[in-house]
């Protein structure tokens, strides 16, 4: 499991209480957090687990193990199978599936890829916040494709920020209505919840924020056209709404798409095909790829079949 040591000094927790030590020490866990793995025996100070207000001594050399306790209450760790790309001790690619919640809502309390991480990662219960448990960004229920998932203090804090400033690249593909007359192009429309509707998002809120999506189209076939698409910012449902604005709704899409379509499709046809982001302990800037699902390659075929 994911630990962490320290080393206690005169000038940097010595004298100090070990829960506040730690606190400032994993920026990714708050205080109530760190109290509870100190209760739960997942810190040792030398050989001895140690109460969360021990004062600590120049010199003490303090162990921590993330592995979380018992949930109480709150979310429940479920076994819902999960498709592993990558692992170590900071970070965890999932291949998400379509039809998979990222998190509870009050739709959807649990059966969530939430549920799943604290099942078979338990330490990550304790990482950010209780309800979201290590996840730093997230994919619509319908979307399939990669995401990354943070395992400890340090790669949630540092993948937090990553996102904040748009060094995270990520490309999805996407088919939308209609033949593009561009190749390539950019859509910079602002975001924000729909006056009419707050249950959906659009660009006539009363209070946007700044919105981009580059795109470039792959293969044009009949009614429909295939992009990869690469949105800059991270707004909820930007490349659905940002494509229907345009007059290119996303095929099957539900919400923003057309009422009435021609054909059935299985889901909203988006899929996050790869996601780049630097390691928040190496530095290495890594790249994870997940490949179009059968469903949606199923749809690529019956398209090529209508061209």
């Amino acid at each position: 499991m994911p630990e962490a040591d320290f080393v206690v000094t005169t000038d940097a927790g010595g004298g100090g209480r070990l829960d506040v030590f730690l606190a400032d020490k994993l920026p990714g866990l708050s205080r109530a957090q760190v109290q509870k793995v100190i209760a739960w025996g997942g810190v040792r100070v030398g050989s001895y687990a140690r109460k969360a207000g021990y004062k600590l001594k120049a010199g003490d050399h303090v162990t921590v193990h993330y592995e979380a306790p018992p949930p109480e209450g709150g979310l429940r760790p479920e076994d819902i199978p999960l498709k592993v790309i990558y692992q170590d001790a900071d970070i965890i690619i999932i291949d998400k599936p379509p039809g998979l919640v990222v998190h509870p809502g009050a739709a959807h309390p649990s059966g969530t890829l939430a549920n799943a991480l604290i099942h078979h990662f338990p330490e990550v219960a304790l990482i950010g916040s209780e309800e979201r448990p290590g996840i730093v960004h997230r994919l619509d229920k319908d979307t399939s494709g990669v995401m990354v998932v943070a395992r400890s203090p340090l790669a949630y804090t540092d993948l937090v920020g990553q996102f904040k400033r748009r060094v995270v690249w990520k490309t999805y593909l996407g088919l939308v209505w209609g033949r593009l007359s561009a190749p390539e192009g950019k859509f910079s429309w602002p975001l924000g919840r729909n006056p009419k509707d707050g249950q959906k998002i659009s660009i006539t809120a009363r209070s946007p924020k700044k919105a981009e999506t580059f795109f470039e189209v792959q293969r044009m076939f009949a009614e429909t056209t295939l992009l990869e698409i690469r949105p800059i910012t991270g707004r909820t449902h930007q490349i659905r709404v940002h494509m229907a604005a345009a007059g290119h709704p996303i095929v099957g899409d539900a919400v923003y798409g057309r009422k009435k379509e021609p054909r059935e499709f299985p889901r909203t046809f988006l899929h996050a095909q790869t996601l780049s982001f630097i390691h928040p302990r190496t530095g290495e800037r890594l790249t994870f790829a997940s490949p179009l699902p059968p469903d949606l390659e199923a749809v690529i075929d019956r398209e090529i079949g209508q061209a």
